[in-house]
């Protein structure tokens, strides 16, 4: 896999991970929509986490910087 998240898309995903998490953890977000909103708080937090987004695979976008080749 191929990272395409930046470093800043990466921490606005977690972020907003955290946010949604503590919205619904603190019942602010009713406990019919809880379980969804932990569900798209996972999965944001994990394509932050690893740097890799399947819908920017998609769509063929990338947030990444270019990485430079490496010489050994």
């Amino acid at each position: 896999m191929r990272k395409n998240v930046g470093k800043m898309d990466r921490i606005v995903r977690i972020a907003i991970a955290v946010v949604l998490s503590i919205l619904a953890y603190s019942k602010i977000i009713p406990g019919d929509f809880a379980l969804g909103v932990y569900l798209v708080s996972g999965i944001i937090a994990l394509t932050g986490f690893i740097r890799f987004c399947p819908l920017y695979k998609i769509l063929h976008k990338s947030t990444c910087r270019e990485e430079p080749p490496h010489f050994s």
